[in-house]
């Protein structure tokens, strides 16, 4: 076997409709494009969805909803998962790297530090946005913020 005598698997490939080629070939008059109507003039295309002049799904299906195109979407971490965190793996420091680490955040993800539960620990936190509780309370255990 060598390039000059390839051929493509037998069955994969099917010749052409020859339309407009005579009477004979079955397939000329109005060459599969039926009798008058826009469809059988030259030119002709439908618009994307049309159905016929039936309604198009696009307007029959109800629309509800909106979704603002500038919406800042946060990860939301409580205060008591913080807390189990710095407990658990005796952290004073918890920063997006170590919330990456954990398994709470994604690389991409932006984080807010929510105010559900409470803090005992001092903990140095940093994050994308604090809610006003939790500030107060990372505050009020010794603790600080830092806002990337």
């Amino acid at each position: 076997m060598n390039l000059s005598n390839l051929k493509p698997a037998k069955g994969s490939v099917k010749t052409n409709k020859r339309i407009g080629r005579g009477q004979g070939s079955g397939r000329g008059g109005t060459s599969t494009r039926g009798h008058k109507g826009a469809g059988s003039r030259s030119g002709t295309s439908t618009k994307v969805g049309f159905e016929g002049g039936q309604m198009p799904l696009q307007r029959r299906v109800p629309k509800v909803g909106f979704k603002p195109i500038n919406r800042v979407e946060y990860v939301g971490i409580n205060l008591d998962v913080l807390q189990g965190l710095a407990e658990k793996f005796s952290l004073n420091t918890i920063d997006f790297a170590t919330l990456q680490q954990h398994g709470l955040a994604s690389k991409n993800d932006l984080v807010k530090i929510l105010g559900r539960g409470e803090v005992k620990a001092k903990l140095n936190v940093t994050a994308h946005a604090f809610s006003a509780s939790a500030q107060k309370a990372i505050e009020a255990a010794g603790g600080s913020i830092v806002k990337l």
